[in-house]
């Protein structure tokens, strides 16, 4: 692939060896689609293989959101499917695995709301910059299935198992502070120095040895890599999860906007 193939990434070059990516759905505040969540499969490919492009900067497009999750109807055809299970399970794996592969550091510039496939990107960048304005949630619990699709294999290596297994297990959200306070993400700034920000240690990075910048990055993603059995095992059970009744009502009751009704958590008589 090259760049002019991707329908929902946006390209700029802000300074030399330095590529600014945009999730570009801002009418739906850059909600992953099926083509989206695709394409966040294999522009990290084309990034390493890109002679022009040193550090990579990603963020959302407008104000509101990096990325708000999964497209409803999306999510809704995987629901009792197991062909579009395996679909998207493939490609969960090819966001993290695919990412880990490229040795160029990847900044993200989180911008607004994040969650699902592009909380996965954010988090898993290199080093991540979050607006004070932004917040961010792992929300599978809310839809009645488990945490799987990145959370496993780097949440606990940035804040530590209790706080890990406490927002995962209540998908509550976290605030900009809140998330560099724990160590979520690297650094917290107001809104209008955001952009700036992850430009200037791009910028940064691209002028520094590449050789051992990138091989600093591949050393240390072997910590991610020992927890790839994990990782895999816990996408698993958030795909197996979507065979359930409780997909079904946790995604009913986010379409309606009311509190859910989980069939797991009623009295077994």
């Amino acid at each position: 692939m090259v760049y002019d193939d991707f329908q929902f990434l946006k390209f700029d070059r802000p300074d030399e060896g330095v590529l600014l990516i945009t999730l570009n759905r801002p009418e739906v505040m850059n909600a992953t689609n099926a083509r989206l969540h695709w394409e966040l499969t294999k522009i990290w490919d084309v990034v390493q293989n890109d002679p022009l492009t040193r550090v990579a900067v990603v963020t959302g497009a407008g104000d509101r959101a990096f990325s708000a999750g999964g497209d409803l109807a999306w999510v809704e055809t995987m629901v009792g499917n197991p062909e579009q299970i395996a679909i998207v399970k493939q490609e969960a794996a090819d966001v993290v695995y695919n990412m880990l592969a490229c040795d160029k550091p990847i900044i993200s510039a989180i911008n607004g709301m994040a969650v699902g496939a592009g909380l996965a990107v954010a988090l898993l960048a290199d080093i991540s910059i979050i607006s004070e304005k932004a917040k961010f949630t792992d929300g599978h619990v809310k839809l009645g299935v488990a945490a799987g699709d990145h959370a496993a294999i780097i949440w606990p290596l940035l804040c530590g198992m209790a706080k890990a297994k406490y927002y995962l297990m209540t998908a509550d959200f976290i605030d900009g502070k809140e998330a560099e306070r724990i160590g979520l993400v690297t650094f917290c700034v107001p809104h209008d120095e955001l952009m700036p920000k992850a430009l200037a240690i791009a910028k940064k990075l691209s002028v520094g040895s590449q050789t051992a910048i990138q091989n600093t990055k591949k050393s240390l993603n072997n910590w991610m890599r020992m927890a790839g059995p994990i990782f895999d095992n816990s996408l698993s059970l958030e795909m197996f999860g979507f065979l359930g009744a409780d997909a079904r009502e946790g995604l009913d009751a986010v379409k309606n906007k009311r509190a859910p009704n989980f069939p797991s958590a009623q009295p077994k008589l």
